[in-house]
């Protein structure tokens, strides 16, 4: 029979997500541990143990939680401004909260624990995926863009870019976006 969490309290849930933010914040991912997510945020460590398998998948219900506003779609019947907004919206969460280290400790720790990084993938990936998608079919409905445009690539070119300079500790501000959607949406010809 498969080990079922046991229903978790809110209060303290919260309080082991915001502790593992601030844990890497403070002293970064590779210091990070259950025993000291647990003293932050005044649980047992059993507690986190009941309800996940790693400090990688604390970090990334952690993460999870805070990307979630940020990556909701707007729809102002402006494409072009819609996904600024958006990209605007998740370079702000990387540089000026403890989401940008915490998902590059998730990534790092991804390389040697598979399940955390179809995790990734499940719960970060593949819903930006399925949104873009929905978004980039009422653009193109509508003419924001046009009906040839591989909504695929683009997606990888907006959001690939982002992951490749937050992974590799590159800078990112809100001009760079501005370049990056005018290469995407205007061509380098």
């Amino acid at each position: 029979m498969a080990n079922v969490p046991a229903v978790r309290n809110e209060r303290s849930r919260q309080a082991i997500l915001d502790a593992s933010i601030s844990l890497i914040d403070e002293f970064g991912y590779d210091k990070l541990s259950i025993e000291a997510i647990a003293r932050r945020a005044c649980v047992g460590k059993q507690t986190i143990y009941r309800w996940w398998p790693s400090v990688g998948a604390v970090v990334l219900e952690a993460a999870t939680q805070s990307l979630d506003p940020v990556v909701t779609f707007p729809d102002t019947g402006d494409f072009f401004a819609d996904m600024r907004s958006q990209l605007v919206g998740i370079v702000k969460l990387i540089t000026t909260t403890g989401f940008g280290a915490a998902y590059r400790g998730v990534m790092a720790a991804g390389q040697s624990d598979s399940g955390l990084l179809e995790a990734v993938y499940r719960e970060v990936i593949e819903q930006n995926v399925t949104a873009f998608r929905a978004r980039a079919s009422v653009a193109r409905e509508r003419g924001e863009i046009r009906a040839d445009t591989d909504v695929a690539t683009l997606r990888d070119i907006l959001y690939g870019v982002i992951e490749y300079r937050l992974l590799h500790g590159m800078s990112l501000e809100a001009a760079y976006i501005d370049a990056l959607l005018a290469v995407a949406f205007d061509g380098a010809r």
